[in-house]
């Protein structure tokens, strides 16, 4: 028995030990990161700071493509599978989707509570620690939980934080440079192309016991389609506000918050129930989920900025 399987084993006697008292706890920390903070980039794009807007939304679809990338590639099985020991928390097992290595969610933790990190460590350090002490519990809760090992949680840390690394580089050095930003829209197009012809045409493992298939390569591809989705989504959307949007943040617009709330509900409500209500039911898993992602993005790029100017736009005619 491996060292991670046995630390696994550790905690999950320590929740037993505590009567599951935390459960809950860490169970939260881990939805709220994948519930709820993908759409802090949108509120920052709207209504904060549209450079650090784009800088989030693109660690986000670049962090989750390149997870789900790896995780396709590396085919590694959840903790209870390898061993039958494990008994993850509560209903995490079932909440747990995709194969186990990297964690996404320490993934999508690190790249939205990262860039919080970088842009507010000389303006508001207070709350900088406190995003880098959400990343480090988002990390905990996975292995807590028992779905996650602790190579799952350090890769997807790792990877994510190279990845606000390179997308600052990045933006730094194609600001002003138009051209350039659309020689990369344009490749990144191709690498979402590519990706889903890679991920569709690979062998996966198939081990059976007892006649029943272990793992559904099919439903571990459901999160990568999404991702995919979710780059193709900025790489549209970027490319739109660049040439014909031009949004300017209305700063000091009195409708501007409420905009911005009703905004994030939309794409909230969008992302957990009218998605799998509209594309996913009409095109399908793997392809309606890429769509409904694409649609979030552009949605949240685009079309509600649009709406954001056009409103804000006539309450400065009227004054």
């Amino acid at each position: 028995m491996g060292f991670d399987i046995q630390y696994l084993l550790w905690l999950q006697e320590l929740r037993n030990a505590t009567g599951g008292m935390f459960d809950e706890f860490f169970n939260a920390i881990s939805k709220f990161a994948v519930d709820i903070m993908p759409f802090l980039p949108f509120v920052i794009f709207w209504s904060l700071d549209k450079k650090w807007g784009y800088r989030f939304i693109a660690s986000y679809g670049i962090g989750g493509l390149i997870n789900g990338l790896i995780k396709l590639t590396v085919c590694a099985y959840r903790p209870w599978i390898r061993s039958d020991l494990i008994e993850p928390a509560g209903d995490s097992k079932t909440a747990a989707t995709g194969y186990s290595f990297p964690s996404g969610h320490t993934t999508r933790a690190t790249v939205t509570y990262g860039n919080v990190v970088v842009w507010q460590k000389d303006k508001r350090r207070w709350l900088a620690i406190l995003c880098g002490i959400m990343i480090l519990l988002t990390g905990f809760s996975r292995n807590f939980l028992g779905v996650h090992t602790p190579q799952d949680v350090l890769v997807g840390f790792a990877m994510s934080a190279l990845v606000i690394f390179l997308v600052g580089f990045g933006q730094k050095k194609i600001e002003e440079k138009e051209q350039l930003a659309d020689i990369l829209t344009f490749v990144g197009v191709g690498v979402v192309i590519l990706s889903i012809i890679y991920i569709t045409l690979k062998p996966y493992p198939m081990d059976y016991v007892d006649g029943k298939l272990l793992v559904d390569p099919q439903k571990m591809m459901d999160d990568t389609f999404k991702d995919c989705g979710a780059f193709l989504g900025f790489l549209i959307g970027s490319y739109a506000d660049r040439h014909y949007l031009h949004y300017e943040i209305p700063t000091g617009k009195a409708e501007l918050p409420v905009l911005t709330w009703v905004g994030a509900v939309i794409a909230f409500a969008w992302k957990e129930w009218f998605a799998a209500a509209t594309v996913v039911a009409a095109f399908g898993g793997h392809w309606g989920k890429l769509l409904g992602r694409v649609l979030m993005m552009v949605f949240g790029i685009c079309i509600w900025p649009a709406v954001i100017t056009k409103i804000c736009g006539e309450s400065s005619s009227n004054t």
